[in-house]
């Protein structure tokens, strides 16, 4: 049996540097002695980075601090891991990572580390466009990830062009726009015109979450929001079912309306 690696401690227990330089070192002996973590590669455990931000979305949403530190630290083993398998085939350091982000803040920040002035959220966000373009990017647009979730990347695509003037300044015209995608959806069903049916819906969706832009609300979160309501009322129709020794196939329509409409005025009382 081989001997016992000595577990890395930081040399100062108060310093978060001393821990992370402890935490890189265990990063390193797991790849080193660990037959799961010697096996992985940077796609092997992509998926995994996605699935920790989403758990870490949700400790926010949750308001649950205990659980957001726990994910956080679940983000930041990825991280490690990430530039641990970099530096082993001499890509790059997570010393590099650290510096090029910091490079970028003091250089995306000239109006706190130069001389520009930006003294709204918005000059901000337009400055931060232009300094992108000057590193070398072609597009506003580039940047935004095709894997994101749809609702998400249209918003952030809107976002980017709202940040160089393309964009609407009267909510009404916003809302115009969202009823007149509605009205060409509906008259794209009434022809029958399948296809152009889901080119309609996109458009429709894509107005909307333009919409919700301009009220403040972040569209992705909305639909989590209500998606989440219409799970707990589903699964309060199912445990009531459940209490009468019925299934869900057994009922009709008005009588899942019943416990649903109970379960609305549960949360209701609730709040």
């Amino acid at each position: 049996m081989p001997p016992l690696r000595p577990v890395p401690h930081p040399v100062h227990a108060d310093d978060a540097i001393s821990y992370m330089a402890a935490f890189v070192d265990l990063v390193r002996i797991l790849r080193a002695d660990c037959p799961w973590d010697q096996k992985q590669t940077h796609e092997s455990i992509s998926h995994l980075l996605i699935e920790e931000a989403y758990e870490t979305l949700d400790a926010i949403a949750a308001k649950d601090d205990v659980e957001f530190s726990k994910e956080l630290g679940d983000l930041l083993l990825h991280v490690t891991m990430h530039a641990v398998m970099a530096e082993q085939r001499g890509a790059f350091s997570l010393r590099d990572v650290i510096h090029n982000e910091f490079t970028k803040l003091v250089h995306r920040h000239p109006h706190i580390f130069g001389d520009e002035t930006a003294d709204t959220e918005k000059k901000v966000l337009e400055n931060w466009e232009r300094l992108k373009m000057k590193e070398g990017r072609s597009s506003i647009l580039d940047g935004v990830p095709r894997s994101l979730p749809a609702a998400l990347r249209a918003q952030r695509v809107q976002e980017k062009a709202a940040n160089v003037g393309f964009d609407w300044h009267d909510r009404r015209d916003v809302w115009a726009k969202v009823d007149e995608e509605l009205r060409e959806l509906r008259d794209e069903i009434q022809a029958g015109n399948r296809d152009r049916i889901r080119s309609e819906f996109g458009d429709v969706f894509f107005a909307l979450i333009n919409a919700a832009r301009h009220e403040g609300v972040i569209a992705e979160d909305a639909l989590h929001g209500t998606t989440g309501t219409f799970m707990r009322r589903f699964q309060h129709i199912e445990r009531r079912a459940s209490e009468e020794g019925r299934t869900l196939t057994d009922l009709s329509l008005a009588e899942m309306d019943v416990w649903w409409d109970e379960a609305k005025r549960q949360e209701t009382s609730r709040s």
